[in-house]
């Protein structure tokens, strides 16, 4: 196991396929991918294959989406991280993306804010990236209001998939030189 970030609360590490009750709990909850553009896993042997996709990224990329646990009960929280997306998207190509996803009964206690904080500091001061981007559904404010909290601003709106989206930006100098609202 690779632990990649602590933070007060979490150890970040990759995603492992003894993840799967936790993962599967995350991916196939309808509340959970209700801003997300993509449908639900139905069955739990479904699971490993997205497993394996993050996983795979960790060997072409060297990055991925990661596994938040809880310190005092070892509890799979959801996933964190950076993403290097190579497709195009809203123009852009070959960029870091953050991202973030909980299950549901961990929603509204700070975990987003604190796991997207430690993932942008990991791209900043581990991968020397020069900036990070990300990307929310126009109504999900519950993902807007976190991105904002950890640094990125807004830019723009764009149409993904038919679906309008805020576009958001942190280069490296936005980020050592403001400390985001936690």
């Amino acid at each position: 196991m690779k632990i990649l970030i602590e933070t007060e609360r979490f150890i970040i590490r990759e995603i492992l396929p003894t993840d799967n009750d936790g993962m599967y709990e995350l991916h196939s909850d309808p509340e959970v991918h209700k801003y997300l553009g993509n449908s639900t896993i139905a069955e739990k042997e479904k699971i490993i294959d997205v497993i394996n996709f993050v996983r795979q990224q960790y060997i072409d990329t060297g990055v991925g989406r990661w596994a938040i646990i809880d310190k005092n009960t070892n509890d799979f929280i959801g996933w964190t991280g950076l993403e290097l997306v190579t497709e195009e998207i809203n123009k852009h190509i070959n960029y870091y993306d953050l991202g973030y996803r909980l299950i549901k009964r961990f929603w509204g206690q700070g975990i987003a804010t604190e796991t997207a904080y430690a993932s942008l500091e990991y791209a900043f001061n581990k991968l020397n990236a020069d900036e990070v981007y990300a990307r929310a559904d126009c109504n999900n404010t519950g993902s807007d209001n976190v991105l904002k909290k950890v640094g990125l601003r807004f830019v723009e709106k764009f149409d993904l998939d038919g679906v309008k989206h805020n576009w958001y930006k942190i280069d490296r100098a936005e980020f050592l030189n403001k400390k985001p609202s936690r």
